[in-house]
């Protein structure tokens, strides 16, 4: 018997499915997305979420092994990503 494997996030043929949502979220989402853009929208926000989701249990293994990160360390990246200089460890 042959293995198939599932396609990733992403991949894959589309295909429709039926959600329920707010009418208030669905107004939003066509004035932010126009009535095309609606599934791509969808799509990437539920792809974002999975990565988001990914990443938390990452996080969550690798501290169960390693115990959890630096304080100074993880505020330093996020200057980083900000933009902005990393505070200096010698800085007084």
């Amino acid at each position: 018997m042959s293995e198939t494997t599932q396609p990733g996030p992403g991949e894959g043929p589309t295909r429709p499915v039926s959600v329920s949502l707010h009418a208030g979220t669905i107004a939003a989402l066509k004035e932010r997305t126009g009535k095309r853009g609606m599934s791509a929208y969808i799509e990437a926000l539920i792809q974002r979420q999975l990565e988001r989701e990914r990443l938390r249990e990452l996080i969550e293994d690798a501290e169960a092994e390693f115990g959890p990160a630096d304080a100074a360390a993880v505020e330093a990246k996020r200057a980083l990503l900000r933009g902005e200089a990393a505070p200096r460890a010698d800085a007084a």
